[in-house]
């Protein structure tokens, strides 16, 4: 039997809800304050007021917050971050972490203006310590962000191994934010934070880690896997600085 034309219609707005991805809170001011400028462009010119539409749009792309199915095995680490795998290697974790005097396995993920910018946590787990250091907004690509950028780290004390993860300002990024508090727990792939317009995430795991990413790969925050921790010992894997 063919549908009443109100109820197509109704079931064509629901079609584009579903397909459309929640917007996060920290974005309704940016989106408002575009929204309010492509109406006063409109006032000068048509041509101008498609430009601050199309920004307009992007602004909402830009703080979209869609729903993420993350693995459930309790030893995975998720990424945190949307974006490409970087950088992948040994390194000393920064020194505000007070993580122990080893080399910790580092993968980075960087997210240009296009990704997603919700920042989920890898595994589940107690924040253990919580460090805001200021600092540069060189591009968040480079090997030197890690350490001379704005960043905004975590500790994060899982079952049986602690890691790092920290959100580093990026060279259009200008505001780090983290809802949570130190001492909390975290379930895998919770969401915990984001960073406003282009910046990177990376995580420290220990040394005797196998990454289960490459370079040049894609992640999605709460899904890709980076690695499996049941792959290792326990703390005692560390390969200590020299």
């Amino acid at each position: 039997m063919q549908q009443p034309p109100g109820n197509r219609m109704n079931s064509v707005f629901s079609s584009i809800a579903k397909a459309v991805p929640p917007v996060n809170r920290e974005g309704y001011p940016f989106i408002a304050i575009a929204a309010v400028a492509t109406v006063l462009l409109g006032l000068v010119s048509t041509s101008l007021f498609w430009i601050g539409f199309g920004l307009t749009i992007w602004v909402v792309l830009f703080f979209r917050d869609p729903v993420r199915v993350t693995p459930l095995a309790p030893d995975l680490v998720v990424s945190p971050a949307d974006g490409v795998v970087s950088q992948i290697g040994l390194v000393a974790p920064p020194p505000e972490l007070f993580l122990p005097d080893a080399h910790y396995l580092r993968i980075s993920i960087f997210m240009n203006v296009f990704n997603c910018h919700v920042n989920r946590a890898p595994i589940a787990g107690r924040i253990e310590r919580i460090a805001y250091t200021p600092g540069k907004f060189v591009n968040a690509e480079l090997d030197k962000a890690s350490e001379h950028n704005e960043r905004n780290g975590l500790v994060i004390a899982g079952p049986v191994h602690r890691i790092g993860v920290v959100q580093i300002a990026g060279l259009v990024a200008r505001r780090i934010v983290c809802w949570r508090a130190q001492g909390e727990e975290l379930r895998p792939g919770e969401r915990f934070g984001m960073i406003r317009f282009g910046s990177r995430l990376d995580v420290y795991l220990p040394a005797a880690t196998v990454a289960s990413v490459a370079v040049g790969q894609t992640a999605v925050a709460g899904e890709t896997v980076l690695a499996d921790l049941s792959d290792i010992g326990d703390a005692a894997m560390i390969v200590r600085v020299e």
